[in-house]
């Protein structure tokens, strides 16, 4: 074998990350709030971009956007049609998190508009570390941090992180829980539930309704709620007109006493969500709005508030290369234009991509949309991503930092994505959620006489259809808050003999 130099030729192929598809990605990760501040910035840099106005002619870049890309229409899909269709079986939840599958593996041919299979950007695109911390949280942040060790009931953590969306700046829930349970289609029982968890987060006094029952909460962890402070909380529009010889005699206290209450009021916070600022909590706005249409269905549309229409300005790109003399001041404009075209054509595929995928998540998601809360279906990333032919990083990019609008609320995209168990006869997946209510109706229709074991609950569940191990059934009892056989079976007893020595007292 002859040893030197030599030339030989090999085919190979290589995935190369351009510019503009680093932006592309980047801007599917933005909200349409991010992505109009990224249009001005591009309006600054490039004189060929215009902001379209209502009733200007389509003069945009060849092959521009059709009309239906900020709109699409989707037919009502009950979850029978959608197992029907042979969806249910990949319902099943990724053994990995949804957020660590965001990262692209692969470098075959896709399409052309799954951005994310080229993976994502390099460092430079990531916000450097002195972007975080500067700013003090604010309460809503707090509070989302403490709330997740509180429950692990899904259905209660969803109702208390929409709960906590709802306070004002001093930490109050203004809106009735009534009407909070009625827009999320839970029960009332469910919504003061998930109330008490927010209510046990710091600071003291948050979600409280009223200045009565936020004062009551920092009293309550006190141990200084006694019947003669709740009086005087009762009361509190009798202090605030100076009637204090009233409210003492009310009270039944002597006047020693009654100074103690007010001094000890005094060192009570009545706004403790001021001590994040006291701003208001920064309003959410919606990248996604879902309209109920008769009888087609559901109407999705790219909220275009908040996401102005480019266009290129053909007209002054003539005007500027007619004036033009030099050839380097010619490829300036060339590269002016290119860039302007480019940045059209990626806002619409954008939208394009957002739409189908808020779509499909509508579709598999109908029950909720029409029920509320207990009816979440098992979905995953994956799931959706062969359902709309994207690659799952894809649709993890799109339902980042993206929010929905509909009529029971505003609620991030990655809320839909649902844990999920087997079903026993092997037709497809049901949610943790469906599992919890049959468990938690189980238990309430038990009596003294007949208390349910964890392997009781677990036949009637098979027979229910949902294929459960024993630990597992344990596992979401203790997750609603039920205890064992034996604490349920001792609390009953502890019932009635409560009850009947209040019958006899009264008899007496």
């Amino acid at each position: 074998m002859a040893l030197g130099p030599r030339l030989d030729l090999r085919q190979s192929q290589s995935l190369v990350m351009t510019p503009q598809l680093q932006q592309a990605i980047k801007l599917l990760t933005l909200s349409n709030l991010e992505v109009e501040a990224f249009i001005g910035e591009a309006l600054d840099a490039n004189p060929l971009l215009d902001v379209a106005e209502s009733g200007d002619p389509a003069v945009v870049a060849d092959d521009g956007p059709a009309p239906d890309l900020r709109r699409t229409a989707l037919e009502r899909s009950p979850v029978d049609q959608l197992v029907g269709e042979g969806r249910a079986d990949e319902d099943r939840p990724l053994d990995i998190d949804p957020a660590t599958i965001d990262r692209d593996r692969d470098t075959g041919e896709r399409d052309s508009g799954d951005w994310g299979a080229s993976g994502g950007g390099g460092d430079s695109e990531l916000p450097g570390i002195d972007t975080h911390g500067s700013a003090p949280a604010s309460l809503a942040e707090h509070l989302h941090r403490q709330i997740g060790a509180t429950t692990r009931d899904p259905q209660v953590l969803f109702v208390a992180r929409w709960l906590i969306d709802q306070l004002d700046e001093a930490g109050y829930l203004v809106q009735p829980l009534d009407e909070v349970a009625g827009a999320l289609g839970v029960s009332l029982a469910l919504a003061e539930t998930a109330l008490a968890r927010v209510q046990a987060l710091d600071p003291t006094g948050v979600g409280a309704r009223n200045l009565a029952e936020c004062l009551a909460l920092q009293l309550r962890e006190r141990d200084r709620c006694d019947p003669y402070m709740a009086r005087l909380l009762d009361h509190l529009d009798w202090l605030g007109r100076g009637e204090l010889a009233r409210l003492r005699r009310l009270c039944g206290v002597d006047e020693d006493d009654f100074g103690d209450m007010l001094a000890e009021l005094r060192q009570l916070d009545p706004k403790p969500g001021l001590r994040f600022g006291g701003s208001v909590p920064e309003t959410i706005i919606p990248d996604i709005l879902v309209r109920a249409v008769a009888p087609a269905g559901w109407d999705i549309a790219i909220n275009q508030a908040t996401l102005p229409r480019l266009i290129v300005n053909r007209a002054y790109y003539v005007e500027m290369r007619g004036a033009a003399v030099s050839k380097a001041a010619r490829a300036w404009l060339g590269e002016r234009l290119a860039d302007a075209n480019w940045l059209v054509k990626a806002l619409d595929q954008r939208q394009k991509t957002i739409l189908k995928v808020a779509a499909e998540i509508v579709r598999q998601q109908d029950g909720f949309f029409h029920h509320g809360v207990a009816h979440l279906r098992p979905l995953t990333l994956r799931t959706v991503a062969e359902a709309v032919g994207l690659h799952e990083s894809t649709v993890s990019r799109v339902t980042a930092n993206k929010y929905l609008l509909c009529a029971r609320g505003t609620f991030e995209l990655k809320f839909f994505f649902t844990s999920g168990v087997a079903s026993a006869d092997g037709a497809g997946a049901v949610s943790a959620e469906a599992v919890k209510a049959a468990i938690r109706q189980l238990i309430e229709a038990e009596t003294p006489g007949a208390v349910l074991s964890d392997d009781a609950l677990v036949d009637l569940l098979n027979a229910r259809g949902f294929d459960l191990a024993r630990r597992t059934v344990a596992k979401y009892r203790e997750a609603i808050g039920l205890g064992s056989s034996v604490q349920r079976r001792r609390q009953m007893t502890l019932g009635q003999t409560a009850r009947g020595q209040k019958a006899m007292a009264g008899s007496r």
